[in-house]
């Protein structure tokens, strides 16, 4: 029998080149993306921190965990939109226990 729904974690590294209220904004909309697919459990900011190595010549991004539950089939279309947003340097989806 095919899974109904599952748990979740998203890491998202924005880029803070844009600024603050960029930040926030885009925060928001993966907040917001999240709801609409499925229920967040948690908004975890870890706010500014120092990358391990430079992406496109930043050397500090803010990072964000989200928590989640949804069906098996959002993770993919929350890569997909991770991957063309401007903004986000990096995303990491993973399936929590």
């Amino acid at each position: 029998m095919a899974k109904l729904s599952a748990k979740y974690e998203v890491m998202v590294v924005f880029s803070i080149a844009a600024g603050e209220d960029k930040v926030k904004e885009l925060v928001e909309k993966f907040k917001t993306l999240i709801e609409n697919n499925g229920t967040v459990e948690e908004v975890n900011e870890w706010g500014k921190r120092k990358l391990a190595y430079e992406i496109d010549d930043q050397t500090e991004g803010y990072y964000v965990l989200y928590t989640f539950e949804s069906k098996p089939d959002f993770p993919a279309e929350l890569d997909r939109v991770a991957k063309i947003t401007d903004g986000v340097m990096r995303s990491m989806i993973t399936v929590k226990k």
